[in-house]
């Protein structure tokens, strides 16, 4: 695995993290935040 796609997974799984943190808060424009931050990165991961 490259280390920039290992530094992406572990971003993903922090950004998860959050989003589970700001659901227990019952945070939604938190939550709209790191989902369109997941999308992003997503966006950025697919070849081109």
């Amino acid at each position: 695995m490259k280390v920039s796609t290992r530094k992406s997974s572990l971003q993903i799984d922090d950004y998860l993290d959050l989003l589970n943190l700001a659901v227990g808060l019952g945070d939604v424009k938190w939550q709209k935040e790191i989902i369109r931050k997941l999308e992003y990165m997503q966006a950025d991961l697919q070849p081109r």
